[in-house]
């Protein structure tokens, strides 16, 4: 690609010029209706747009026309990548561009981990990024943040990649049955019913990402297990890739038991939102104090994400930062009353 800047006549403004390959290539990365130079213009007014040819065209301000011709760049990658430019990807680079100090954006949205039934699974933001890669070189890892944010989905998919790779003879899909608002009592049907719930969600990403017919035969060889989390206990588990979900609910003797359950040949990847315990009043959560308990000790590392890495619907960003700030309006409320009632009490 080859860009050209040109001054305007007018102080502030500039013009730049890109070049695509070919005509397939500038369709593959705009879209053949142009969607995404419509919304790259919706995304920088003051910036106008001009395709001819195989060239395409930026003129405004001259810090717009800068950060537009970054987007159209890494847009160009994607398409060389024969990455699908959506509206979806084109906003996840918007967000990339603006809160990403280094690196490129076209680089975290290439790295495939998983291609299963038409569709490749792949990290969507910097930090979704950094957590997988960190799964690579880490024996245990944690990943820590709100939901939505691809935490458990990215670790299910290394487990299979690392299944198909031969680099483990078995998964281990575990979550604590810790109700959130129900009790197991009340729900009807066997124990085997009861707990179903509480383990769906890892089944449903399993069909994601195999042949859902595969994965009764794979679970009766015992390839596959999915289980509570207290059937690990009393076991060592080797050559396995081990996935502990929901872990904000675990107390922190349940989060020891299952660290000590790691055997040779091993991996673990424990996800949690510590926003999000359901523990009973009173109960510390085995999340919230492991990484004081383990920092510093070696193969182990911690990736926090947060709402600006929630990749389901655009809201759920929007909700997890609104929850956020009440958290902390409300903290903050508690934290004034206390010291009002301190001073009150010192001038008693």
């Amino acid at each position: 690609m080859t860009d050209s800047s040109v001054g305007i006549g007018a102080a502030g403004l500039d013009s730049r010029i890109i070049r695509f390959d070919s005509a397939e290539q500038m369709v593959q990365a705009l879209g053949t209706n142009d969607e995404a130079l419509t919304s790259i213009e919706g995304a920088f007014p003051g910036v106008s747009l001009h395709v001819r040819g195989n060239e395409l065209s930026i003129a405004g301000p001259a810090a717009d026309v800068s950060r537009a011709e970054r987007l159209i760049a890494e847009v160009r990658t994607l398409a060389a990548n024969n990455t699908t430019v959506s509206p979806q990807v084109l906003e996840q680079l918007l967000v990339m561009l603006k809160t990403q100090s280094a690196g490129r954006p076209s680089d975290v949205l290439t790295m495939n981990i998983l291609s299963s039934r038409g569709r490749t699974i792949r990290p969507k933001t910097l930090n979704q990024k950094d957590y997988v890669e960190a799964i690579d070189r880490h024996t245990i890892v944690f990943g820590i943040g709100p939901a939505g944010t691809g935490k458990t989905y990215l670790a299910m998919a290394k487990a299979v990649q690392a299944l198909q790779h031969k680099e483990v003879n078995r998964i281990i899909l575990t979550r604590p049955a810790v109700e959130a608002g129900e009790r197991l009592g009340f729900l009807p049907g066997t124990l085997s019913d009861k707990i179903d719930p509480y383990l769906r969600p890892l089944y449903d990403a399993l069909h994601d990402m195999m042949d859902p017919d595969s994965i009764p035969r794979l679970m009766a060889a015992g390839t596959i297990e999915v289980a509570p989390l207290a059937y690990m206990r009393g076991r060592t588990l080797n050559d396995a890739f081990i996935i502990l979900d929901e872990a904000q609910n675990t107390t922190p003797e349940q989060m020891k038991m299952f660290l000590t359950r790691l055997g040779f040949g091993s991996r673990m990847v424990v996800t949690g939102d510590v926003t999000q315990v359901d523990l009973p009043g009173g109960t510390s959560s085995g999340l919230r104090v492991v990484s004081d308990i383990l920092q510093g000790v070696e193969d182990v590392n911690f990736s926090y994400l947060d709402a600006s890495d929630v990749v389901r619907h655009r809201l759920v960003g929007d909700i997890v930062t609104a929850y956020s700030r009440w958290d902390e309006s409300r903290r903050g409320a508690g934290d004034a009353r206390r010291n009002g009632g301190r001073a009150a009490r010192v001038e008693h």
